[in-house]
């Protein structure tokens, strides 16, 4: 039987329903066929003994970038592929800010070709402007043909009556907008926010208003239109709060948070320079426990990594030159563990949420559950090993925590009943 296995003795931990257990997981043709203890191994195919480890559906990430088609010397769907079952992603959707952006019917099935090669799942948004300018795409057109939303990721929507035009045809589609929050012309200079550390190095950064101010327009736009909002890689103490209280007046707004956030601050572009360079920056220590606490509160419900790849020569050079963004997806789940778990910020089925069911849902992936008849898209890791970040599957290595000891190590990636990743 081809996609078959038996994991024996593992913690089966699934958000979806709060299961919790000690038990054996019997694969058959791809998709779970029973989880129980002590099952007898009577069609002799593959164990894996994961005793002392957690066994969770495959992990979901809601915002990277594959760089596929035109920035290929950075990643490619298949690089991106083998680094995200690295880091026990079963399931990633690609951003559009690609050369050409995927804002036509021929640019997103060369991505979904391309992806039937991939050994995960790999799904696309779609630009939501033609070029990222002022032209509203075909958005009907291209979420039935299989887009799973929109995001000009990157560039903000300047264009007030624009955006509202999307959230009212997003609306009636059923499909998510995700919104990169940055007014542009309250920026001195990407990458750093604005306050002591850009002081130290003579330059005027990103301040948070300038976050502030669209997160608070998004929102309100949301609320009057009815349309489902994704606030991306969310960095401002204050965004916190607003989306906090729109969605108590009833916007529909999903929050994400990179790893990056809720782990370093904005002291650490004088430790990392470059690799600590991203859009939006990192910020001050209240902006990291803020967002901690929002994602507690579950006022921010996803873990997204903004896995965002660069060649070592385009990061190596002056901070103002550098391109923004940092890979992620092989250490999201290592820096979760030891950042959030444990340090008793969120219980690990808590974390765990934030990763597989909740992307799946907003999103609508038909993954991230690992109960008895689902496909069995799992990731096999010891919340207890500690390890030193080494090297990457990534065709990058443009991320700060090269050479940082983490807990969390993935042992095994399962997709479909197939391992493409083990330790």
């Amino acid at each position: 039987m081809k996609n078959s296995l038996l994991i024996k003795n593992g913690r089966i931990i699934n958000p979806a329903n709060s299961m919790d257990i000690i038990s054996d997981m019997l694969i058959i043709d791809g998709k779970i066929e029973k989880i129980e203890k002590n099952i007898v191994n009577e069609y002799s195919i593959k164990e894996i003994n994961a005793k002392g480890y957690v066994v969770s559906p495959g992990l979901i990430d809601i915002h990277v970038h594959f760089r596929d088609p035109g920035f290929t010397h950075k990643e490619d769907i298949i690089s991106g592929a083998l680094s995200a079952a690295a880091g026990g992603y079963t399931s990633v959707i690609l951003m559009a800010n690609t050369n050409p952006k995927i804002d036509s019917l021929e640019s997103l099935k060369y991505v979904q070709e391309k992806s039937k090669l991939a050994c995960i799942n790999i799904f696309q948004e779609a630009a939501l402007t033609y070029d990222f300018k002022e032209n509203l795409v075909d958005m009907e057109l291209l979420f039935k043909n299989g887009a799973v939303g929109f995001t000009n990721d990157g560039v903000p929507v300047m264009n007030t009556s624009l955006l509202k035009k999307a959230m009212i045809e997003a609306k009636r589609l059923g499909a998510i907008i995700a919104l990169h929050e940055e007014d542009n012309n309250l920026i001195s200079c990407h990458g750093v926010n604005d306050g002591k550390i850009s002081n130290k190095m003579g330059l005027s950064g990103a301040p948070r208003v300038s976050e502030d101010v669209m997160v608070a327009r998004d929102c309100m736009l949301a609320l009057e239109t009815g349309a489902t909002i994704d606030i991306q890689h969310i960095s401002s103490k204050n965004s916190v709060e607003i989306i906090k209280h729109l969605k108590s007046m009833g916007a529909n707004i999903i929050a994400e948070v990179t790893p990056h956030h809720f782990t370093l601050t904005e002291d650490s572009v004088l430790e990392y320079g470059t690799l600590a360079k991203m859009n939006p920056p990192l910020r001050t220590l209240e902006d990291k426990e803020r967002i901690i606490q929002g994602l507690q509160e579950n006022t921010i419900e996803i873990i997204a990594t903004d896995h965002a790849p660069h060649a070592d020569f385009e990061k190596n050079v002056e901070f103002k030159k550098a391109p923004s963004g940092i890979i992620g997806l092989e250490t999201a789940l290592a820096l979760t563990i030891t950042e959030l778990v444990k340090k008793e910020k969120l219980t690990l089925i808590s974390a765990l949420e934030k990763m597989t069911i909740n992307p799946s849902k907003y999103y609508k992936l038909n993954r991230g559950d690992i109960s008895v008849g689902n496909i069995a898209d799992i990731c096999i890791f010891d919340p207890n090993e500690n390890y030193i970040v080494e090297s990457f599957k990534s065709k990058s290595s443009n991320s700060p925590f090269l050479g940082k000891e983490l807990y969390g190590k993935v042992k095994y990636t399962i997709c479909s009943g197939n391992i493409v990743y083990s330790d």
